[in-house]
């Protein structure tokens, strides 16, 4: 019944989130602390020889990184060509294409039953290449310049995946019989977060929305699905097993929109912030969805 009733969960969050925008728009620092608290479940449910099973495989991981920083950018500059967007939209657009995979994909994958440690390799591998491939897609695709903080990624990347998914797997192994017993909460746990972070997504993002129209939603969704959609014919056509086509879809189509937001406005504006912003709330909304069509299968 938990699972029939997942969408209805994230709708009952928006809709508290909408009458009391104010309290959630003060839960935003907390985002990193829930995403990390996920990871910290995940690191209670594998092994240490499930990233060894992944690290004999490294092919999976470079495609998948591969298809992330080209699939993603080009599907962006194509749409905002397309829909003939303005210069500080189209320019936001392909920040967000050109930024690696966020944490929410490691998070999603964890909920539809994925490959946990390929996600996870895969999100820390395109992290680490941002610092070279982000600014320099941005550059070709926009002639923008723009510059990245290596110290300030690395740190937010750390505290939010590495450092909770250490301490999951150190208590796994010291306390397994006890996480054997409640292992059993940790999905239900994991939605009922996400829930709430997309809640505060809204939230936080209630002025930008303001300036909404249909052709910029009409790309941000044809981003996100385009990203899903490749990832999952490239992995299908690889002949990988479910869980890993599942993961390379959700890695290619998730973005680290919080990334593509901070750049937008230390570099040029709130405007060209939008896509990101835009996309934050989009794709927690359609991963959602892939949770709960997972769960009735």
């Amino acid at each position: 019944m938990f699972r029939l009733s997942f969408l209805f969960i994230i709708i009952f969050f928006l809709l508290l989130s909408a009458i009391f925008i104010d309290f959630f728009s003060n839960l935003k620092s907390s985002i990193p602390l829930l995403l990390g608290m996920i990871i910290f479940f995940m690191g209670l449910t594998v092994n240490i020889n499930q990233f060894k099973d992944v690290l004999r495989k490294p092919q999976w991981i470079f495609i998948t990184v591969f298809l992330q920083y080209s699939v993603m950018p080009i599907l962006a500059y194509f749409i905002v060509k397309v829909l003939n967007l303005s210069s500080e939209m189209s320019l936001g657009f392909i920040i967000l294409g050109s930024c690696p995979g966020g944490t929410a994909s490691n998070v999603i994958t964890y909920l539809i039953n994925g490959n946990v440690p390929l996600s996870l390799m895969c999100t820390l591998t395109s992290t680490i290449l941002s610092i070279l491939l982000t600014p320099y897609l941005i550059l070709f695709l926009a002639d923008k310049s723009i510059n990245i903080d290596l110290i300030s990624l690395m740190y937010s990347t750390s505290k939010i995946i590495l450092i909770p998914l250490i301490l999951g797997l150190f208590v796994r192994i010291y306390f397994f019989k006890f996480v054997d017993r409640i292992k059993f909460l940790f999905p239900i746990i994991s939605e009922l977060t996400i829930a709430l972070v997309i809640a505060v997504i809204f939230a936080i993002n209630s002025e930008s929305l303001k300036i909404l129209n249909t052709t910029i939603l009409i790309g941000v969704i044809l981003h996100n699905i385009g990203g899903l959609l490749i990832g999952y014919l490239v992995a299908r056509f690889l002949t990988l097993s479910n869980a890993s086509i599942k993961t390379i879809s959700i890695e290619v189509g998730m973005q680290n929109s919080g990334l593509a937001m901070a750049l937008s406005v230390m570099h040029f504006s709130k405007v060209v912030a939008f896509p990101a912003a835009l996309f934050s709330l989009w794709h927690n909304i359609s991963a959602s969805v892939l949770v709960y069509l997972s769960k009735k299968k």
